[in-house]
Order: structure tokens, then sequence, then C-alpha cells
């Protein structure tokens, strides 16, 4: 059974920087598309941005400030949060597949493993 674990999130200022990680245990982290999703309070949950196959996708309101890599040695997963603006406020999520396929990337309902959260929130 896969099981992932998110850590990195806090309180930053607008402006400010966070990096997020999501460590994959119980599987084959190389067989696994990989994928970042946030959700606001009152709002459904949104896609921020995933690794398959060799490509990575962002959405659109975080490229440019967001950058997500992968340590395969460690099973892991970052996303690096530059330039956070109070609406990136949210509890972001670490989401994993086996048979993702490439345009479903952004569709949480596509993956099958989820970790459990971590809080985001920007604020002065």
């Amino acid at each position: 059974q896969v099981h992932l674990v998110e850590s990195g999130g806090g309180l930053v200022q607008p402006g400010g920087s966070l990096r997020l990680s999501c460590t994959l245990s119980g599987g084959t982290f190389r067989r696994h598309a990989m994928g970042w999703f946030r959700q606001a309070p009152g709002k459904e949950r949104e896609f921020v941005a995933a690794w398959k196959g060799g490509d990575i996708h962002y959405a659109n309101s975080v490229k440019g400030r967001f950058t997500l890599s992968r340590d395969s040695a460690k099973s892991s997963v970052y996303l690096q949060m530059n330039s956070l603006k109070p609406e990136d406020t949210a509890l972001y999520y670490c989401a994993a597949d086996s048979s993702l396929i490439t345009s479903q990337v952004g569709n949480p309902g596509a993956y099958d493993y989820w970790g459990q959260g971590t809080q985001v929130t920007v604020s002065s």
C-alpha cells in the first residue's frame, strides 16, 4: 500500500518562500506520477504541479513562482514556492498514481494515493 507523507508547510509573509516535501513509501517511486494539489476553505481542490514520465506540468497560477523537483534516491518530490501570495494560502496535498495518463495530470480524481496535507498560510 502506497503511503505519502508531506512536510514543510507553515506561515510566511507575502513575497516569501517555502519548500514542501513529499515522500512515497510502500511502492516503486519511479513507477508513479506525482502531483501537488491545494484546497482553500470553501473551494474545490485544485491542481498545482505534477511530474509524469519526465515531464513537469504547472498550473498557470503558479508558473514562474513554483518549481517541482524530485529525488528518486529518496523517493521524494519537492515543491519550491517563491513569491508567495495570500491567495496561495491552502492545505497542500501530495498525490501519486501508477497508471495516470498525461491528459489527467491535473485531475485530482485520477490519483489513487494522497497524503494528509500540509498547511501553507501566506499572511502579513
